[in-house]
Order: structure tokens, then C-alpha cells, then sequence
């Protein structure tokens, strides 16, 4: 079982800045690939960013440019900055990590078998 415990979210203004950050209690040698998620008040969980074991990444369209997905697997912890924030990127902020090969970037939602807690990030206009 692996658990993953975000913090970070709050309350920003349109323009603003936050940063995420998603520790998993995981072994460091183990391979995992590593997202965020977001769900809006009415609507479905979608995936916003993910991460490989090796760095490679993944963006939707609409965070593209704004938000950046790190990781320091030292510390077994991935990182979303979110910079020119819009109303429209509230919602409850999920961390996910699921086993893959360390190269690969899951995009499925369904394959992640491991979920945070959930963390709201609330952007006023």
C-alpha cells in the first residue's frame, strides 16, 4: 500500500502562484509514475499533469505553459507549480501514482492505483 499526502492548496487571486507537493511513502528504488489530478464541483476527475520516473512529462492543453510538474526521487516527493492561475483551475487537486516502467508517462486515469487525499486550490476573480 502506498500512501500519498499532499499539501500546498489554498485561496489565490487570478494571476497568482501556487505550489503543491505530494510525498509518497514509498521505497526510493521503486519505479513509480506520478500525477495530478483535478475534479471541479459537477464535473469529472481529470488529469492535469504526470510525471515519469526518468522526468519525462505529460500536460493537458489547458494548464500548458502555466503549470510545472517536478520531482525529487531522493525525497520520493512530486512538486506542481501552478503560476498565472484562472478561476477556472479551481478544484480539489489529487495526487496519483501508479508502478510503470521508469521511462513511461501514464495517461489513463484508470490505471493509477494509488490516490492522495485531495487538496483545494480556490482561485478568485
Amino acid at each position: 500500500q502506498v500512501q500519498l499526502v499532499e499539501s500546498g492548496g489554498g485561496l489565490v487571486q487570478a494571476g497568482g502562484s501556487l505550489r503543491l507537493s505530494c510525498a509518497a511513502d514509498v521505497r526510493t528504488s521503486t519505479s513509480y509514475c506520478m500525477a495530478w489530478f483535478r475534479q471541479a464541483p459537477g464535473k469529472e476527475r481529470e488529469l492535469v499533469t504526470a510525471i515519469s520516473w526518468s522526468g519525462n512529462t505529460y500536460y493537458t492543453d489547458s494548464v500548458k505553459g502555466r503549470f510545472t510538474i517536478s520531482r525529487d526521487n531522493t525525497k520520493n516527493t512530486v512538486y506542481l507549480q501552478m503560476n498565472s492561475l484562472k478561476p477556472e483551475d479551481t478544484a480539489v487537486y489529487y495526487c496519483a501514482a501508479v508502478l510503470s516502467p521508469r521511462i513511461v508517462v501514464v495517461t489513463k486515469t484508470a490505471a493509477y492505483d494509488y490516490w492522495g487525499q485531495g487538496t483545494q486550490v480556490t482561485v478568485s476573480s
